[in-house]
């Protein structure tokens, strides 16, 4: 039972007693034994008076969500003041005053008119005062007072978020951290126990556990395995009044997730896998797929793929597939059916990412048998070398066997093969091959000096399956024979001064040979036997394929000889000996004491500042040829006759005449005279067509002249009636101004300068219903899509 306590509060007006309190009585229940009294009161008039009046303040309590039908009690203010004639008023002020809390302004009883919630306001501040019901004056002064709402058990423990949601790993040890839930209780934690949470699990058991004053969830079972059960929903409940019966109670929903760890090895479904190949896929072509199973996901399930052992470690590959975690056998070297057909390996798949404290449960890994066949396939035949290198001699004859090339079928039938040479690497067709047996000779004879090295391809197909084919280069090397003679390296002509001295080198020769000796050059030189004799000059040879000619007498005089030709015989040493006669040539000039030459007697030597004559002579010839033509097209433009403006019938043109002249307008009167079109007499009888070349003249013909009444309109009519009939009259069109618009025509305008403007092509057909004078355009104009469409 609840027991509650109030005060007698006295204040005393007048001499400084001391102040005291009177305690409330007791009560056991929603209202007081004796009502509770905040009394004012004070000494009689004879004593002593003070300056100033206090109040004695206490306070009330009162329970709270109180649900009885009349107001709540809450306690009464009294003054010492009051005699009970009702000459006091008593004042309430503060919280809730004259809302909440209502005072009996006679008697001083202060009630509740509400129920209250101490969630909402714990505590009422009010302030009392007693006046004088006549005056208004107060009796006493304002004093403070405080009510307190008493908690009850009204709210039950809310937690701090409707659902949890938890992971903890698998596997883990018993008592492994999960999560904590927290709930709160909006009682008064201060006043006995309705705001003492404790919490309990209703739902989880026996994996979870729920420390009952802190709410913290830990795993309760050893060895929780995900693969076996990955989601778990656990209930808790928060109780107030410390969890004991007839507390207020919450619960909340905690989801839980149990996150892998690596606790399973990966294992494959079978123990052999088998799989065929032909024995053409290149390098690099997989051949199947294996996949081993792993219960664990992520990373934890991740798979590597090796072969260990057997017959084709070096033959074949196992590549990992990241998105599949497969292993994908692939070819590493080319197969061959006719030397191995079947293969062995020894595939394993691990996990990379292994955790030491499951070692225990055995390796991580595991292997499977492979079986692979190699198909047999059509092979094309195989050369028994990857290329060819031959070599002949230059003088070999034609049909000279060059040597031989080999290809046979790898597959087991052996089907015969034959041979052929690809004629866009001999397109000279220089070599030929035996189809049967692979023979190369020679189809025509051959050169060094022009091509040292002849590549060429060589087919092998086989006879039942062309389709069945390859090819091998052939290298073929023509060595060298000494066929060629040594010539001179460059044409010589040298002079030699008339006061040259005996035994004077006046030039130096070299020579060249095209052919290439194993053991090098070696020239010899010599003057030809028949002007060894009687020669002026001589021969030096300097051993190192050089020579020198020299002067064998003292002076020469150029009037006397003045051009020497000395016979050089050039021979080299190897077999057969070749060799050949040069030709040098020696001036004699005159020179100065420095040896330099000044003048020869014939023909002047090119000089570096100077032109020869024959040079010269070049040039007059070409600017004389420049004048003689100039002067002839000159000539040619003067004798030239003028070609007429229509030179045929085909040729009709539009000719527009333009005279750079602008009228005045209606108002100018001196810019054209009407009366010309009405007077034919004022034509000119001399003046000629200018679009033509007067071949016969004919004489303008006379018309009557119009009256001077006669319409603009008529007079036109007329004159185009005449130029209708008229045979002189070319059939070409002209532009005629006249000084009168016509109301409109059916033709419409017949210009040609518009037809730009048009958008495609225009149907000229309606030219020949104009008339004879518009013949000729209908031909022209009728035809053109006519050519178009053919």
């Amino acid at each position: 039972m609840r027991t509650y306590r109030y005060f007698l509060l006295l204040f005393w007006v007048g001499q400084p007693y001391p102040t005291f309190s009177t305690p409330l009585s007791k009560r056991t229940s929603g209202f007081p034994a004796k009502k509770r009294t905040l009394e004012l009161s004070g000494n009689s008039k004879n004593e002593l008076s003070r300056s100033k009046r206090s109040w004695m303040w206490n306070q009330f309590f009162l329970l709270e969500e109180y649900t009885g039908s009349d107001y709540q009690y809450v306690g009464k203010l009294h003054s010492d003041q009051d005699r009970g004639d009702g000459s006091l008023k008593y004042i309430l002020s503060g919280d809730g005053a004259g809302d909440l809390f209502i005072i009996n302004e006679n008697t001083g009883d202060i009630q509740a008119t509400k129920r209250l919630d101490r969630e909402e306001k714990p505590v009422y501040i009010l302030r009392a005062q007693a006046i004088n019901r006549k005056t208004g004056r107060p009796v006493e002064p304002e004093s403070e007072f405080i009510i307190k709402i008493h908690d009850i058990n009204d709210n039950e423990p809310i937690f701090t978020k409707e659902i949890y949601t938890a992971t903890v790993p698998e596997m883990s040890d018993v008592g492994t951290f999960v999560v904590q839930v927290t709930a709160t209780d909006a009682d008064d934690p201060t006043y006995g126990n309705s705001a003492k949470v404790v919490y309990s699990i209703l739902q989880g058991q026996p994996y979870f556990s729920v420390e009952s004053e802190t709410g913290i969830i830990k795993t309760a079972l050893l060895n929780m395995d995900r693969e076996n059960r990955e989601q778990y929903q656990v209930v808790i409940q928060a109780k107030d009044m410390g969890g004991q019966m007839g507390g207020l109670s919450g619960t909340t929903t905690v989801n839980i997730t149990l996150t892998d760890v690596n606790d399973n090895p990966p294992r494959f479904p079978q123990s052999t896998y088998q799989f065929k190949t032909p024995e053409s896929s290149p390098p690099g072509t997989p051949i199947g797929r294996i996949k081993a199973s792993d219960a664990d996901v992520g990373e934890n399930a991740e798979i590597e793929y090796s072969i260990t052992e057997g017959e084709g470690l070096d033959m074949f590959d196992v590549i990992t597939d990241q998105e599949t975690q497969e292993g994908i056998i692939t070819v590493k070297k080319l197969l061959d059916f006719e030397k191995k057909k079947v293969y062995t390996l020894k595939v394993e798949a691990s996990n990379p990412h292994v955790e030491p404290r499951f070692l225990y449960l055995g390796p991580f890994k595991d292997s499977a048998t492979v079986r692979i066949m190699v198909e047999d396939v059509d092979e094309p035949p195989v050369f028994s070398k990857l290329a060819y290198i031959l070599q002949i001699r230059e003088d070999a004859q034609i049909n000279t066997t060059v040597g031989s090339v080999t290809a046979q079928d790898p597959d087991a039938a052996r089907n015969p093969v034959k041979y052929s040479v690809d004629r866009h690497t001999d397109m000279d067709r220089i070599f030929n091959i035996d189809s049967g047996n692979g023979s190369i000779f020679t189809s025509k004879l051959l050169d060094r000096e022009t091509l040292l090295w002849h590549n060429i391809t060589v087919i092998a197909t086989e006879i039942n399956n062309p389709k069945q084919s390859s090819r091998v280069p052939l290298y073929i090397k023509v060595l060298d024979v000494n066929d060629n003679p040594p010539e001179f390296a460059e044409f010589y002509e040298t002079f030699v001064c008339e006061k040259a001295k005996a035994d004077q080198l006046i030039q130096t020769l070299r020579a060249v040979d095209k052919d290439d000796p194993y053991s090098g050059h070696q020239f010899s030189f010599s003057l030809a036997p028949e002007a060894a004799s009687g020669s002026n000059f001589t021969i030096q040879d300097n051993k190192d394929n050089t020579a020198g000619i020299f002067t064998r007498k003292n002076g020469y005089n150029r009037h006397e000889m003045s051009i020497y030709l000395l016979p050089v015989v050039i021979s080299d040493n190897d077999y057969p000996v070749q060799s050949s006669t040069g030709t040098v040539t020696v001036r004699v000039c005159a020179c100065d004491h420095q040896g330099n030459m000044q003048s020869c007697h014939a023909e002047a030597l090119v000089h570096p500042t100077g032109l020869s004559t024959g040079a010269l002579i070049a040039i007059l010839l070409c600017i004389v040829t420049l004048l003689v033509t100039v002067v002839l097209f000159a000539a040619l433009r003067r004798q030239r006759k003028k070609e007429p403006l229509i030179i045929s019938k085909e040729d009709i043109r539009d000719n527009i005449v333009s005279y750079n002249d602008e009228g005045g307008g209606e108002e100018d009167t001196q810019a054209f005279d009407i009366g010309t079109l009405r007077n034919p007499e004022a034509i000119e009888d001399s003046k000629l067509r200018r679009d033509i070349v007067p071949e016969a003249l004919f004489l303008p013909r006379r018309t009557p002249a119009a009256r001077d009444n006669t319409d603009v309109r008529d007079f036109i009519n007329q004159r185009l009636k005449e130029n209708d009939t008229d045979p002189t009259a070319p059939p070409y069109d002209s532009l005629a101004t006249y000084a009168y618009e016509g109301a409109g025509s059916v033709a419409d305008s017949l210009s040609s300068l518009e037809s730009v403007t048009t958008d495609g092509d225009q149907d000229y057909d309606y030219l020949s219903d104009w008339g004879p004078r518009f013949k000729k355009l209908a031909d022209m104009y009728g035809g053109v899509d006519s050519d178009k469409d053919s």
